[in-house]
């Protein structure tokens, strides 16, 4: 794609603090599209920001899961072009850990802040006729690995809402794609994972094209979010290294 394909056009990212989110904004940047962003971190988000190199950028401080940040932020957004719903929390323990603090905080940021962001978008006219909708998932949706039932049902509902809502923005050519990846190399995930340095490298002996980097998936975004990509919807693009031909 060259540069210009999505010159001009209003894209919204939540979730930009930091890895994939952050990626994605610097990257896009680069397509000068009008870029409209938003993470919970008033600093990390600024460093975002001085990243966007290219095009417009205008930020909005918000955490998803507060009713009135959720408010005013669909106020403030303009019509949308496209939207990438990036924001997300990994939470790991087996399922006799599990308890209802910890499955609400889950869902609550992966798939309750997601569906009503989407609904009061949509109720307030706020995304155009032919925009592209992302929802980032996981590949972890499709698997059934010890130690991720939350965050795994947490994707899986997400995936399939976005199924759902491509059937129903059909008629107005709104489409709606999810990326499920595996294990990308980002800071959120080095910082949050508890396994060792030689415990990562011995796991990524798993992944027949090794781990993927988060510019990996910055390049599938831009692609479902032009007008290239106008004839898919309603799909999950699993973006693994290979990791599910085991």
């Amino acid at each position: 794609m060259t540069t210009s394909t999505l010159s001009g056009k209003k894209i919204f990212i939540t979730g930009v603090s930091s890895g994939i989110g952050r990626v994605l904004a610097r990257d896009l940047s680069q397509y000068s599209a009008e870029l409209h962003l938003t993470a919970r971190n008033e600093e990390r988000l600024h460093e975002t920001i001085r990243l966007c190199t290219q095009g417009t950028t205008t930020s909005y401080l918000a955490d998803l899961s507060s009713t009135s940040d959720m408010q005013q932020l669909t106020d403030a957004l303009p019509v949308l072009d496209g939207i990438i719903l990036n924001a997300g929390v990994v939470e790991y323990l087996p399922v006799k850990m599990i308890s209802e603090k910890k499955l609400r905080g889950v869902f609550s940021v992966n798939f309750d802040a997601n569906v009503l962001l989407i609904q009061q978008l949509l109720k307030k006219k706020k995304i155009a006729g032919g925009a592209s909708i992302v929802f980032i998932s996981s590949v972890s949706a499709h698997m059934g690995v010890p130690g991720t039932a939350l965050y795994a049902a947490s994707k899986a509902a997400l995936t399939a809402f976005a199924k759902v809502l491509a059937s129903e923005l059909a008629p107005r050519k709104i489409r709606v794609n999810t990326i499920s990846p595996g294990i990308v190399k980002t800071t959120a995930i080095e910082d949050n994972n508890k396994l060792s340095t030689d415990a990562m490298t011995e796991a990524e002996k798993a992944y027949p094209l090794g781990y993927g980097t988060a510019e990996d998936i910055t390049g599938q975004v831009a692609y479902l979010l032009s007008d290239q990509a106008r004839w898919m919807t309603g799909s999950d693009i699993v973006m693994d290294g290979g990791f599910m031909l085991q």
